[in-house]
């Protein structure tokens, strides 16, 4: 059965939400947001980054990380993406779901909501269902960019597309898309024929960053035994931002994000742009090797 919580003190703000199910637990914000800013087992590890200097942080108009999983609009642009999301949100409990709805931003005309549902039973156990509506007078092409700040010392697994021989398939699979900052020769990534997969490290301060159009519909983030999984759509015939990347990787010496994309669009006045990613956490066991990944998450 899923338990609804107010009035959660999490991190120093106050009336956080908590949503959990006897397994697993979501802490909402609403002193700020629309922001997950954690999840994870009862008792356990938040696999969400919390920057610690912002925590408990509300109001003003600088632009904070906070940590946790975020809501924003693509492509990126400074400082049209970077709308602080410092105010209270409104939010609604119906039962099963939670909805979260930011006031009208007042520099774009964009409105964010998000709304949770936790499933009292694995495997599919969160849906987050993102939404950007337009509350302009006038026409506005976005993408909705959902983005899941991770701990620190993970690591990010994208998959290839399924493998085929030379005299199979002439055709390319998939762009994979790089920024002028992206070093291919740095050890944090691995290019296996299976997976790519990008370490955070704390050490290393230099920004990666990759794009993909992944078709395969999920990516993964492994942290000391917890295996999270983002599924999510690919139409295949959409336009997306950055050379058709429906999902995005990051890292740096702090952090280390999961990013996915809906597909660009062009949303009439009162109309919205949508997304969804649903989240599987579960326990497992994987080394580096592409054997050991493949073994525990089955694909």
């Amino acid at each position: 059965m899923v338990k609804f919580k107010e009035n959660y003190n999490y991190k120093g703000w106050k009336n956080c939400i908590q949503i959990e199910n006897g397994d697993l637990e979501l802490i909402v914000t609403t002193d700020i947001g629309p922001r997950v800013i954690k999840f994870g087992f009862i008792d356990d590890i938040n696999i969400f980054f919390v920057d610690e200097n912002d925590a408990g942080k509300t109001g003003g108009d600088e632009w904070r990380l906070y940590g946790g999983t975020r809501l924003w609009h693509a492509p990126e642009n400074i400082p049209r993406t970077y709308y602080p999301d410092n105010e209270p949100v409104k939010y609604d409990w119906n039962g099963s779901e939670l909805v979260l709805e930011q006031k009208t931003e007042k520099t774009t005309g964009l409105q964010k909501k998000m709304i949770i549902k936790l499933s009292d039973k694995s495997p599919e156990n969160v849906v987050v269902t993102y939404r950007i509506y337009n509350r302009n007078l006038w026409p506005v092409k976005f993408s909705v960019w959902a983005l899941s700040v991770m701990e620190k010392n993970g690591r990010i697994i994208v998959p290839h597309e399924p493998f085929q021989k030379h005299s199979e398939n002439l055709l390319p699979a998939r762009p994979i898309v790089l920024w002028a900052y992206t070093d291919m020769s740095d050890p944090r990534w691995t290019w296996g024929s299976r997976y790519i997969q990008l370490r955070q490290d704390p050490k290393a301060s230099t920004p990666q960053k990759i794009g993909v159009f992944n078709k395969v519909g999920w990516t993964a983030y492994y942290l000391k035994g917890n295996v999270f999984v983002k599924k999510f759509n690919c139409l295949k015939d959409m336009e997306y931002p950055d050379f058709q990347s429906n999902m995005e990787i990051y890292t740096d010496e702090n952090i280390i994000e999961f990013e996915t994309l809906g597909n660009l669009a062009e949303v009439e006045p009162g109309g919205f742009g949508e997304h969804k990613e649903t989240w599987q956490l579960f326990k497992g066991e994987m080394d580096e090797s592409e054997e050991s990944i493949y073994k525990a998450l089955s694909y």
